[in-house]
């Protein structure tokens, strides 16, 4: 085997991979037995060039490769299949953003292969609708952000405001619970700084809703304006047992049956366009809701009596498995205008005024700023002006917050907080 002569016989007619080939030559080249007839006769047998031959070998030596290099494969980013979805999957029109936008771009043709293939393995394009609003609610959130810091000045002013914000308590120190380090959770915008408090209505309403799931029935959180419904149900919806799923169904203005089938379509995120038919809408709807998944209409009391039989329908449908959430300010209401929607409903859950006893806990919990406001001060920012709503006192947060930082000397006094209440409550 050592002679050239000899192993091109043993070698004709067989065609070697690479790494067979390489080892064998790195064992004559150990050997001192290696010579160029042996490395032409591996690439006859290896059916490549003599050059390459060599190249292989050189990359055994350098690197202890013997296989060939892999190749990076191209990967799609969420915000270039964000722009496909907008563009409605035409690959043409993602090749020239990506174009537009500058930096390094892969042909159209590689376009065309990763988006063909990562849909092969069951990537699903998002409906145009659903980007466009969950683009929309990212702005309008980050918005919110901002403008709680617009307007901050350069220097001294912004300076001292910001040293004579209070550090955080201690969590032990604190008898709220609190959602979290960050106290994010998606769809509710806070004040900078804030954190989402578990106060005893949150927790009411977790319990009805973990009860509607155990039974995937239905319940209705009822309540006035700016008590915290909509954060209260995504604070309970915020972690969900493995298996169940959360979709949210936005309310059209003025719905109508066919806005509300739009509007669940949308939500659940369904694949392709929308049918053009209700029976096939229906279907697809239905087969979606076959897993086990938690349906929140919010604004409940938008829907009429003809969108509410829909919701009715889905949930009624054999197939399905749904626990329907209906929330919104008068949502009690709109229920009772059918009865037999009406008498599904496992519990009815209604988030009242923040209890004066809770006030200081959860507005220290809350918001750093607030806990170097003695409790006595604290019960009287919510007798004169946010009276137990959970809206009153974020927004306050969020001019309060301005104010610090944009006010040379500004102090948290009652002189200060007075000019605030009437930027808050609307005048009698």
């Amino acid at each position: 085997m050592g002679e050239p002569g000899v192993w091109g016989e043993v070698t004709a007619g067989l065609r070697v991979s690479r790494p067979v080939l390489v080892a064998r030559l790195l064992e004559l080249e150990a050997a001192g037995a290696l010579t160029t007839a042996h490395v032409r006769a591996g690439a006859q047998v290896g059916g490549v060039n003599v050059r390459t031959v060599w190249r292989w070998l050189d990359a055994a030596r350098t690197e202890g490769r013997v296989e060939r290099r892999p190749r990076a494969r191209l990967e799609l980013s969420d915000q270039v299949w964000e722009v496909l979805a907008q563009a409605g999957g035409n690959v043409s029109v993602l090749h020239r953003h990506l174009k537009d936008a500058g930096g390094e771009v892969p042909s159209l043709a590689s376009l065309y292969r990763v988006v063909r293939r990562d849909l092969e393995a069951g990537r699903v394009l998002p409906d145009r609708a659903v980007v466009r609003r969950e683009r929309e609610e990212r702005r309008t959130r980050q918005a919110l952000v901002d403008l709680a810091l617009a307007g901050t000045r350069e220097g001294g002013a912004a300076k001292a405001a910001v040293r004579r914000l209070p550090r955080a308590a201690p969590a032990a120190a604190s008898a709220v619970l609190l959602s979290g380090e960050s106290g994010a959770v998606a769809g509710v915008a806070l004040p900078a700084g804030a954190q989402l408090v578990g106060t005893s209505s949150v927790r009411a309403v977790a319990e009805a809703v973990g009860q509607a799931m155990a039974a995937e029935g239905a319940v209705c959180v009822f309540g006035d304006p700016g008590r915290g419904k909509t954060a209260a149900v995504r604070m309970a919806l915020h972690e969900v047992p493995p298996g169940w799923r959360v979709t949210w169904v936005p309310v059209p203005v003025r719905p109508s049956v066919s806005g509300m089938r739009r509007a669940v379509f949308d939500a659940l995120a369904l694949p392709g366009r929308f049918p053009h038919t209700s029976a096939r809408a229906d279907a697809a709807v239905a087969g979606a809701l076959g897993e086990a998944r938690v349906l929140v209409v919010d604004e409940a009391q938008r829907l009429p009596v003809p969108c509410l039989e829909y919701l009715q329908s889905l949930w009624d449908d054999p197939g399905t498995r749904i626990t329907l959430v209906l929330c919104g300010s008068g949502s009690e209401r709109a229920l009772a205008r059918l009865p037999q929607m009406a008498s599904r409903v496992g519990a009815w859950q209604e988030v009242p005024r923040l209890a004066a006893a809770e006030v200081a806990a959860v507005v220290t919990g809350f918001h750093p700023l607030w806990r170097t406001v003695p409790a006595p001060d604290l019960a009287w920012i919510d007798r004169s002006c946010a009276h137990g709503t959970f809206r009153r006192w974020a927004a306050l947060t969020a001019h309060l917050q301005n104010a610090l930082l944009t006010t040379a000397d500004a102090a948290v006094d009652r002189a200060l907080l007075r000019r605030l209440f009437r930027r808050v409550a609307p005048p009698l």
